[in-house]
């Protein structure tokens, strides 16, 4: 075994580690979200372990890691895989995820994430035709690698300190291994989402919507002699490189819709049929006074 490998498994043991706490913000219903989640949504999930804490810092937000639902599309493909899937996951087996893990790209059932904070997003609009596309190449990358090079790459890019100017880091920095075939959670999502020209997150300056008008393209001359680009909006769409993603970006992406699946989504949700429990102890009888052991004899009835 090389001396890089030994390292890797080392690092990998280290982020696998789980949290000693972890705080879970409110309670999910399995039966609702098996009911309303969609094949092609994305799974946004809290992780319990040292490398989502990583992740959590690096982006400034409640989400490490990104998963994609694909339903019983692999039941459905057949073969080995799906014989595995139906003696591993029993009865879940319908209902999977494909996740990049620190082990590899893997399928995992719904009900893994459960007990864990998590958020349901979904790609506005998303045709019938392009959501089969990346269902099947999700399916596809099944037992593709990790790219633990990929996470110390973002953390150069994020980090506030840096000794790369910020116009230069795309340029500037090598992103993971470069490997087609080794991705993290939010790398994996965004390859298959961007084959098929479905934004994440909109450029940076995006005056009047996606569909406005360009500004008129001043200094040209001098961008063709010395090269850099220009900071206006042209009119077109640039695909930020799928290893800066982060599963933030799903979140906080104009082209992705939450999914309020625990209450809002089933339409029974009513504020005011909420007991609250300050109100719930205002109405409570107050309790009878009660009597000193003298007082309870000179009333206690004859005979008793």
């Amino acid at each position: 075994m090389g001396l890089r490998r030994w390292l890797n498994e080392r690092l990998l043991e280290l982020l696998i580690q789980p949290l000693p706490r972890y705080e879970q913000r409110g309670w999910n219903d399995l039966g609702a979200l098996r009911r309303h989640i969609r094949k092609g949504d994305v799974l946004l999930v809290a992780g319990d372990n040292r490398i989502s804490a990583i992740i959590r810092y690096l982006t400034q937000s409640s989400w490490s890691h990104a998963a994609l639902f694909v339903g019983d599309e692999l039941l459905r493909r057949g073969g080995p895989r799906a014989e595995e899937a139906r003696q591993r996951f029993g009865k879940d087996a319908d209902a999977l995820l494909v996740e990049a893990l620190p082990e590899g790209v893997v399928t995992s059932p719904l009900a893994k994430y459960v007990d864990f904070n998590i958020r349901l997003v979904r790609p506005h609009g998303l045709l019938r035709e392009d959501r089969d596309r990346i269902l099947r190449e999700a399916l596809d990358a099944l037992g593709w690698r990790y790219d633990l090079r990929n996470v110390l790459d973002l953390a150069r890019y994020l980090l506030p300190v840096s000794l790369v100017p910020e116009r230069f880091r795309r340029t500037a920095l090598h992103f993971g291994s470069g490997a087609p075939t080794e991705v993290i959670c939010s790398s994996l999502i965004g390859q298959l989402f961007q084959r098929v020209r479905f934004p994440i997150l909109p450029p940076d300056h995006l005056e009047g919507g996606f569909d406005a008008p360009a500004k008129p393209a001043r200094g040209r001359l001098l961008r063709r002699i010395f090269g850099y680009e220009s900071g206006g909006y042209t009119g077109l769409f640039r695909m930020r490189h799928p290893t800066l993603l982060t599963p933030a970006d799903f979140d906080l992406s104009p082209y992705f819709e939450i999914v309020k699946f625990n209450v809002i989504a089933d339409g029974g949700f009513d504020y005011r049929r909420i007991r609250w429990e300050a109100e719930a102890a205002e109405a409570a009888p107050a309790p009878a006074p009660r009597l000193s052991s003298a007082a309870a004899k000179r009333d206690r009835p004859a005979g008793a």
